[in-house]
């Protein structure tokens, strides 16, 4: 089992920043890769950004290309998500997800196999 602990969220005016940590404990070898998602009330959860634990490559939504980050710190089995330029259209329950994934990058929901239990991110205008 892995658990997925999520901090940082909370209520930023837009064109601020905040950043998001995701703390994992258990077998953490086995996954892969790890992810950040959103849910807004009444949609469906999208992908935000992933991250490959070996080479750290990354790939992120286009919602969110060039004001949000996703970075990793091996020795300490966290994952943060740096969000800059917030928009009132990013405020949703953001969750952190780890997953094996036997092919690159993924943001797709059925891929990730462990999920946190969320933090709250809302953006006013």
């Amino acid at each position: 089992q892995v658990q997925l602990v999520e901090s940082g969220g909370g209520s930023v005016q837009a064109g601020g920043s905040l950043r998001l940590s995701c703390a994992a404990s258990g077998y953490t070898y086995t996954y892969n890769s790890m992810a950040w998602f959103r849910q807004a009330p009444g949609k469906e959860r999208e992908g935000v950004a992933t991250i490959f634990a070996g080479s750290g490559s990354t790939y992120y939504a286009n919602s969110v290309k060039g004001r949000f980050t996703i970075s990793q710190d091996n020795a300490k089995n966290t994952v943060y998500l740096q969000m800059n330029s917030l928009k009132p259209e990013d405020t949703a329950m953001y969750y952190c997800a780890a997953g094996a994934l036997d092919y690159g990058l993924s943001l797709k929901v059925a891929d990730f196999g462990y999920w946190g239990q969320g933090t709250q991110v809302t953006v006013s205008s």
